[in-house]
């Protein structure tokens, strides 16, 4: 597994509809970013995607990710979110 300090979630929300993955995991692949999980499901047309990415490999900052990301989200029509794994794990606690 990796190291918690390298990972990051990804999110993303919206009207299902062909090449959200592509489009998403398109811009991780471009940054070198490695995805070590994944899990997709469409609800009434609703599609949701959440990642667990690695950054270990990657040449970019986090806030340079999340702006590239966004840049696709709204290509895409879709809602997107990328924090690192500490935020989620600090939720769990309140």
């Amino acid at each position: 597994m990796s190291n918690e300090e390298n990972l990051a979630v990804v999110t993303v929300f919206g009207a299902d509809k062909p090449g959200i993955v592509a489009g998403i995991t398109g811009v991780l692949a471009t940054y070198n970013v490695n995805i070590v999980d994944i899990s997709e499901t469409v609800l009434r047309g609703l599609f949701t995607m959440i990642m667990i990415v690695d950054l270990k490999t990657s040449n970019v900052q986090l806030s340079f990710l999340k702006e590239k990301l966004e840049e696709k989200a709204k290509e895409l029509n879709v809602t997107i979110s990328l924090n690192h794994i500490s935020v989620f794990k600090y939720m769990q606690r309140v």
